[in-house]
């Protein structure tokens, strides 16, 4: 009888590789979110080593002795590769490649394999693909542009380097096509949004580092059914539910993609129209995680994301997640912030406030209207009813009476049919 055979997937062990340039740095940190990274991506840290050193080495990223160090230590933990914590240059990629003869990634590649492997919906995964390609087109060796062999000058006669510039022309053509697919998928964004606007639904979006528990949040808020998984990175597509508030309030609340330290310049361009959801919100949600002892720095990264974006200006309420973790209680303020409330998403701690201070927010922002509306203009309670909150509305012989706190953009509507104000002939 044949005997069957197990196919065993072959486990990737690495190395992982820093610099840290001064002293009180974040390399550390940096070094132990790369180590979560790697495991994301499905390999295992076989061991570390980060060198103390002024500057990056240009041609090797760490010293030539280091190299020596790291060719030892791979032998002696039988690793398949080394795990940079910055991007490489394509010299540093390639010399590393050569003088360790063994794989060779840094952080951007990895956080790119992790996008790759969560991508879902068709976006997604368009702006994945587009960001990986951008990242492999600096990345083509061989003469280099100068010395194109389909140019022209010394060194240049000859078969050619056909190989290198088919590639080229190939990645170049496919980014092109992504683009046009992306120009699709992104008007059809703004239409679902010009529609969100129409309706007057308030929009609420959530931001947070990786791993805040953004998704949870959204989960327990809306019953949103979003994966939920204590790694970085978890979810990418963003997901837009609506939240019934109290007194018929509703506000839409959209989750994004998380923030993360050194997050590669390519991927912030691929997926702009995914975080620049918050840009067109009326609210931030900023999820922190209050049991991380690196939340203050995690914090700045959001921050500085959300200005690299130039999303400015907007009411900004920072949640205090995770609060069942923490052991020990030290006073939490975030100046930057509008409002401030202490939640765990997972216990549904803090949530019933936390929609209690949506719906004082959004009353904030309307206008208290006592007025008769004419029937044949019984169209403009749709656009009340979408976007503020009727307390009381009684059909009468002269038309309908309703007592609303209503959204500025509404007000036009009411102003024009002329209804009378029960008290002073006009909007309260």
């Amino acid at each position: 009888m044949a005997q069957a055979i197990e196919i065993k997937e072959v486990e990737e062990r690495v190395i992982l590789v820093g610099v840290s340039e001064q002293e009180g740095d974040d390399t550390d940190d940096s070094i132990e979110e790369l180590k979560e990274l790697v495991h994301t991506a499905g390999a295992v840290v076989a061991g570390t080593l980060i060198q103390r050193r002024q500057t990056v080495h240009p041609g090797l990223y760490v010293g030539t002795g280091k190299v020596e160090e790291i060719k030892a230590l791979l032998q002696e933990t039988d690793a398949t590769g080394i795990v940079c914590d910055d991007e490489l240059s394509p010299a540093q990629l390639k010399n590393l490649r050569d003088a360790l003869d063994t794989k060779v990634m840094d952080r951007t590649l990895v956080i790119l394999d992790i996008f790759a492997a969560r991508a879902v919906t068709q976006e997604g995964k368009i702006q994945v693909e587009l960001a990986q390609l951008k990242y492999r087109m600096s990345r083509l060796t061989g003469f280099g542009k100068s010395m194109s062999r389909l140019g022209g000058g010394i060194g240049t006669r000859g078969p050619g380097e056909k190989k290198l510039e088919m590639d080229r022309r190939m990645i170049k053509s496919r980014i092109a096509q992504l683009n046009r697919e992306l120009k699709d998928v992104r008007m059809h964004r703004d239409v679902n949004r010009a529609k969100r606007e129409k309706n007057s639904l308030p929009i609420a979006a959530i931001v947070g580092y990786t791993n805040a528990g953004k998704s949870t949040l959204l989960n327990h808020l809306t019953g949103a059914d979003v994966l939920e998984e204590d790694k970085l990175f978890a979810t990418l597509d963003p997901t837009t539910r609506k939240l019934p508030l109290a007194g018929k309030q509703e506000i839409l609340l959209t989750d994004t993609v998380g923030f993360i330290r050194k997050l590669p310049h390519h991927l912030i361009e691929a997926f702009r129209s995914t975080l620049e959801e918050a840009r067109y919100a009326d609210l931030i949600l900023h999820v922190v995680d209050a049991s991380n002892p690196q939340y203050r720095k995690q914090m700045q990264i959001v921050y500085d994301t959300l200005n690299q974006l130039e999303i400015r200006g907007k009411t900004m309420i920072t949640l205090w997640n995770k609060q069942d973790k923490i052991t020990e209680r030290e006073p939490m303020r975030d100046f930057r912030a509008d409002y401030e409330q202490n939640i765990s998403a997972k216990n549904n701690t803090g949530l019933e406030e936390l929609k209690e201070l949506l719906g004082t927010i959004l009353r904030e922002g309307k206008s208290l209207v006592e007025q008769v509306i004419p029937y044949e203009d019984a169209g403009i309670l749709a656009k009340i009813r979408g976007g503020g909150e009727i307390l009381c509305e009684e059909y009468r012989e002269e038309g309908i009476y309703i007592k609303a706190y209503v959204p500025t953009q509404s007000l036009y509507y009411l102003y024009r049919v002329g209804g009378q104000n029960e008290t002073s002939g006009g909007v309260v």
